[in-house]
């Protein structure tokens, strides 16, 4: 396949690196620090699941340098998504379907509004790694998954295609066939996961360390249910109740990346994730207190 990765932080480097390693064509559209950054040092990844470098991966600027594309892998932070509608518009006319792996749900909306339906697919990741000082990743957890599936009828060829591309890749994978129910399922969780160990300044196993403190993070996956249950989806305290264990189980150390954010002073993704679901409960007029809570304490911490 004809890959372009949008965005090579940890994740987008990651993944993309594993397609690479491969033998799939994998171009890498990026900003010009980081550019800069990979053509000097090349492409390298420090995994759990086995290394790999690259000394001269395929870097540019600007996508009128593609003449084709079949699947474009969108893994920026979603405070830089409409930075990408532009590129993202030129890389469809050449041919390409778009797959987001930002967390949340509107940007789903927005990429269809601005690139049409047929362009977008569902996708979701699920993976552990940040960028060192070097820029090089580092991928920490024992999963590197991807769970991604169609959106419309007429993306089927093409995500089958990419199933075959992961399962030859080094990266566990699924193709859904509800990808909606799976994107909400990650909402809920990550919303309570990023937001109680943000707010708190706390890897997971400090927040357990406060019963009262875990609560708050149960509570609002209670709340990110019925946020996507208003939204036509059925999540039930089923799904609550396995998110909740997920919390219980990961281990002490585990945090979410918008915390790493926090840790190093950089943006933070809170209005993307957080302020996006106040904005759908609020179209439905729903209340939850408990988010609302959360936003309002990571709030400050918004800015570099």
């Amino acid at each position: 396949m004809k890959i372009v990765v949008l965005g090579a932080g940890a994740v987008g480097a990651y993944f993309g690196s594993r397609w690479e390693e491969a033998g799939h064509d994998v171009t890498y559209l990026v900003r010009e620090r980081r550019a800069a950054q990979l053509r000097e040092i090349g492409l390298q990844v420090h995994s759990t699941q086995g290394d790999y470098s690259n000394a001269h991966p395929s870097v540019i600027e600007d996508p009128e340098e593609i003449d084709h594309a079949d699947f474009v892998f969108l893994s920026v932070k979603g405070y830089h998504l409409y930075g990408t509608i532009d590129p993202l518009k030129k890389l469809v006319q050449k041919g390409a379907k778009v797959m987001p792996v930002l967390n949340g749900m509107e940007h789903i909306k927005t990429l269809q509004k601005e690139l049409g339906e047929e362009a977008v697919l569902g996708g979701l990741a699920f993976i552990m790694a940040t960028l060192d000082e070097n820029g090089h990743v580092v991928h920490s957890s024992p999963f590197h998954d991807l769970v991604f599936g169609p959106m419309h009828p007429s993306q089927q060829a093409l995500v089958d295609e990419l199933g075959i591309a992961c399962e030859q890749a080094n990266m566990s994978s699924k193709l859904s066939t509800n990808i909606l129910e799976e994107l909400w399922k990650k909402y809920m969780f990550i919303t309570s996961f990023s937001g109680i160990t943000t707010a708190a300044n706390l890897p997971i196993g400090g927040v357990r360390n406060h019963p009262e403190t875990l609560h708050i993070a149960r509570m609002i996956l209670e709340e990110m249910k019925e946020l996507a249950n208003h939204n036509g989806v059925t999540l039930t305290y089923r799904h609550v109740d396995k998110a909740f264990e997920s919390l219980e189980n990961i281990d002490d150390e585990s945090t979410s990346s918008m915390h790493q954010d926090r840790r190093k002073g950089l943006t933070l993704e809170v209005e993307h994730l957080h302020g996006g679901a106040l904005r759908l409960a609020e179209a439905v007029n729903l209340k939850l207190p408990y988010l609302e809570s959360i936003y309002g304490l990571i709030k400050p911490y918004e800015r570099a």
